[in-house]
């Protein structure tokens, strides 16, 4: 029987080509690009030369587009975090500026989360009478976002003001009678609030460090505007609890720096403010809720926390920058297995949709290319989401009622810290035997 393909005679090899034969552009040997060092360090202004994790180049994580703009092009900037070899600050350039980032028709409002609310509840009945707070007393949150927090402060009768940088923010916790000073937050804005409406006996923010470009400015002017006596509270999430749950997802833009206790430590010393307590809390993968005081008044003794936390962290290894080198691999594999579940799945015929729109996603599924071929849509209970679609993968945000519509066989939480609040609100999909997906620290599938 003839064979089906016909199989050519082997060519014969070609003459050997020496390097003089070659035009002189490629006769040069040519070495990999090297990439340029980042800005000084936003803390002590060390140079920066060590690469923590380079996810490539994403657009602004909560810049949603719109759909009478889908058919225009988006700015994409590097999100190549470094550590500094001197005070070990994990940080992002600044490639897009504040006002960018958070006063162009910010999109994420805090009180669409039942647990967060929760925790914000919890934690105002704890500072109500851990520090005897009473209608004589001045409450200031720095970000306030939409009134979430201060709200239960004025359910208590204490005097409160937020300082939010997003008007169209701002303007919710307005409506529910929280004064709020539409302004960002640093030495000039501490002043002014200080000379205008006193100073604050619990200056408190949730979320924001990480969130400046100038951290020292805004340490600063925290300084300023707490009262002799007064208590800093504020949480953010913990770069250890980042690196062991590897949570690179939650380096987006909006995220400047990724903060050890260690070095934050040493940012509010250089500030003249001493931490006196510290918690782990589960938060958002692992945060960290530190209290802090003038150093000068010492009526607030140091708990055995901070110097037990302190001492873990460096037993970790956190003065050390071989202690920072594994990340990145570790970002590559988690990549890799996302890909090989969704491609598989895809293959066997499976729908597959996400529910959330949060910054961490747009991390997650920008740097591991991830669109409308494997994900159909995504859904989000924040109105000010739906309708319009995710930054760089265009991936649709809709209602969550749309699931129970078309009835995916997988979801996957891009949220992944609300994973149980997710899950028990979505509970329904078992009914047709859809399956949650959780992508990290890596994937893992739910029944």
């Amino acid at each position: 029987m003839e064979p089906l393909v016909s199989i050519a005679p082997p060519t014969p090899a070609p003459a050997a080509i020496s390097v003089a034969m070659l035009p002189t552009a490629l006769a040069q040997p040519r070495l990999a690009p090297v990439e340029p060092p980042g800005s000084p360090c936003r803390f002590c202004g060390t140079p920066l030369d060590v690469t923590f994790v380079n996810l490539g180049t994403s657009p602004l994580c909560q810049d949603h587009v719109r759909p009478h703009r889908f058919n225009q092009a988006e700015a994409f900037y590097p999100l190549h975090a470094r550590v500094c070899r001197n005070c070990f600050l994990v940080q992002l350039d600044e490639f897009a500026s504040s006002t960018e980032i958070f006063q162009n028709d910010y999109a994420y409002f805090s009180s669409y989360s039942a647990s967060w609310l929760r925790h914000a509840r919890l934690y105002t009945d704890m500072a109500v009478q851990r520090f005897e707070l009473t209608a004589h007393s001045r409450v200031v949150e720095v970000a306030s976002n939409d009134g979430y927090l201060l709200q239960y402060f004025v359910a208590q009768g204490v005097p409160v003001l937020g300082i939010e940088p997003a008007a169209n923010v701002a303007a919710y916790a307005e409506a529910k009678g929280i004064p709020t000073l539409v302004r960002f937050f640093g030495r000039d804005t501490a002043r002014y609030v200080a000379a205008t409406t006193g100073q604050a006996d619990l200056l408190l923010g949730n979320n924001v460090l990480a969130h400046v470009p100038d951290i020292n400015d805004f340490v600063a002017g925290m300084q300023i505007l707490l009262k002799p006596e007064g208590v800093i509270t504020m949480e953010f999430p913990h770069l250890l609890r980042l690196m062991a749950g590897n949570q690179f997802d939650t380096i987006y833009h909006e995220h400047f720096s990724y903060l050890s206790f260690y070095t934050v430590e040493r940012i509010f010393a250089h500030h003249g403010l001493t931490l006196f307590d510290v918690e782990e809390l589960p938060t958002h993968g692992g945060s960290l809720r530190i209290y802090a005081r003038h150093a000068a008044h010492s009526a607030r003794p140091v708990s055995a926390r901070v110097a037990e936390l302190r001492t873990r962290e460096l037993a970790l290894g956190v003065t050390d920058l071989a202690y920072y080198s594994a990340f990145a691999a570790q970002a590559m594999e988690t990549k890799r297995k996302l890909l090989d579940f969704l491609i598989a799945a895809k293959r066997a015929g499976k729908t597959v949709v996400g529910y959330g729109a949060p910054g961490k996603g747009n991390t997650l599924l920008n740097y591991c290319g991830i669109r409308t071929d494997f994900i159909d849509y995504t859904v989000d209970l924040s109105p000010h989401k739906q309708g319009n679609f995710l930054p760089g993968t265009r991936i649709p945000i809709c209602h969550p009622d749309l699931i129970r519509q078309t009835r995916p066989d997988y979801l996957l939480i891009l949220p992944w810290n609300l994973r149980e609040e997710i899950m028990d609100q979505m509970q329904d999909i078992r009914a047709w035997g859809g399956q949650f997906v959780v992508p990290i620290p890596e994937v893992q599938v739910y029944a």
